[in-house]
């Protein structure tokens, strides 16, 4: 006498195709969590290499008061679609006190004679302020979403095409099952069924 294990018979309605759909949504969710894991780990790497890379450029970047020798005016933003950039011309002495002058960016409200404070590199020219933490937590924000968006949208572009075609083969298997129940249920007589035949 064989014996089953309780549950193991299953629903004899559910069909193959609704276990198939119960797998793909299990795997759906599951890929979900490696998505969100995924994009957890891509934030943090991208954290910590923003944090040193940061590190390493603010090492050669020293914060010089600079004056304006002249009017402020605009030049063209770095892309044709950005706004025009307010820059005046500055003179100001690096760490090995050497003068240096140039236009530089500027406040758009800054009038000449004005002291501004200005990034310089280790040869005293006009540079960039190092990137902050909020440019690198942003950064890592937007690398991890990112990661994480384009592992569950691929996950589910494969799940749906998946449950598409289960779909679509459990509606043929329907619609042949239908056409052997049908007659018998309806009580309609299918061609070349005699009244008398089973």
């Amino acid at each position: 006498m064989s014996h089953r294990r309780p549950g193991t018979e299953g629903n004899p309605l559910r069909r193959g195709a609704d276990r198939t759909r119960a797998r793909l949504r299990f795997t759906f969710v599951v890929a979900c969590l490696l998505a969100v894991i995924c994009g957890v780990a891509a934030g943090r790497s991208a954290w910590t290499d923003g944090g040193r890379a940061a590190a390493a450029i603010e090492r050669h970047r020293h914060s010089v008061m600079a004056v304006t020798v002249g009017e402020t005016t605009y030049r063209a933003g770095p892309e044709p679609s950005t706004r025009p950039v307010p820059v005046a011309p500055a003179t100001w002495r690096d760490t090995l006190h050497r003068v240096h002058k140039e236009t530089v960016p500027v406040p758009a409200t800054t009038r000449n004679g004005e002291t501004i404070r200005l990034w310089v590199d280790d040869q005293g020219n006009a540079s960039t302020a190092p990137p902050g933490t909020a440019l690198i937590a942003l950064n890592a924000i937007t690398l991890g979403a990112g990661t994480s968006a384009v592992i569950a949208l691929a996950a589910g572009a494969v799940i749906y095409a998946r449950l598409r075609i289960v779909d679509a083969r459990s509606a043929q298997a329907w619609e042949s099952e239908w056409e052997s129940v049908e007659p018998r249920w309806s009580g309609r007589l299918r061609p070349g069924q005699g009244s008398g035949d089973e």
